[in-house]
């Protein structure tokens, strides 16, 4: 399996001044109008600078990560840049709620992330955005297990639909997500519901999904939820259970040791 790793920040993990920003960053920045656009984008980049930096064993100190870049692909993806020159990996970024996440792995592999908030959503949403098999597995599920499931379900497509560097200009129902309930020893039947809180939460306590592309495509993924913040991640090839990377923290500009969350 491949191996991907990810990190998570929040916008309490930023420093105040913008020093690892490039000079082109800053003018993106700096055209920004809006100001919760301008906290995501900002947010976004200092944490994938961040697990770069970690995953190819890069100097992490804020005026290093300026020659780390992210740009957008044609088609919107991102791709990164290390003194000008494209670096072999490939990447995914998510944010939501102050909070932003980004995958790792090599370069070649279709990759995807999500984060999202579980909470309720309408019928409408359901009818208009989920496929017929979809549709059938919520209506399966239990009122109290509605909401995290319809997290998952949603927050999968987007993983996938990262993946295959289209975002949402592709019918979401053109993917359809399905959690994977642990097997019991051999005998085919569900150990556990696949919806069921693990034996303890944490940031490796990952569970299998998987992702059927129209066509028949497939992602293999992990999903995870703390609370109410859920998070996916699909790949291809298929995936080994994210592992988190170990950074410095930073205060300021003074480094201490830490997994800066």
């Amino acid at each position: 399996m491949m191996d991907v790793y990810w990190l998570e920040q929040t916008e309490a993990d930023l420093p105040p001044e913008n020093t690892w920003l490039s000079a082109s960053e800053m003018l993106r920045l700096d055209g920004m109008r809006f100001a919760k656009r301008h906290a995501d984008w900002r947010l976004g980049r200092w944490t994938a600078k961040r697990a770069l930096a970690a995953y190819l064993n890069l100097p992490s100190h804020p005026p290093d990560l300026a020659d780390i870049e992210i740009r957008s692909a044609p088609s919107g993806a991102p791709e990164v840049f290390i003194a000008n020159q494209p670096a072999e990996v490939a990447i995914s970024l998510s944010h939501r709620a102050g909070v932003a996440t980004c995958a790792v792995t090599l370069s070649g592999a279709e990759l995807g992330c999500d984060l999202e908030i579980v909470e309720p959503r309408s019928d409408a949403f359901i009818a208009d955005y989920f496929a017929t098999e979809e549709h059938e597995l919520i209506e399966r599920t239990s009122a109290a297990e509605r909401s995290l499931l319809l997290a998952l379900l949603w927050s999968g497509k987007e993983s996938a639909l990262k993946a295959l560097r289209t975002g949402l200009r592709l019918d979401t129902r053109s993917v359809t997500v399905s959690p994977v309930a642990a097997p019991l020893h051999g005998d085919g039947r569900a150990q556990e519901s696949a919806l069921a809180a693990p034996a303890s939460y944490g940031l490796t306590n990952w569970r299998p999904l998987q992702v059927v592309y129209e066509g028949g495509q497939i992602f293999h993924g992990w999903w995870q939820n703390t609370g109410d913040l859920l998070r996916t991640m699909v790949a291809s090839p298929r995936p080994a259970a994210p592992i988190f990377l170990e950074t410095e923290c930073y205060i300021g500009l003074r480094p201490t040791h830490g997994d800066g969350n």
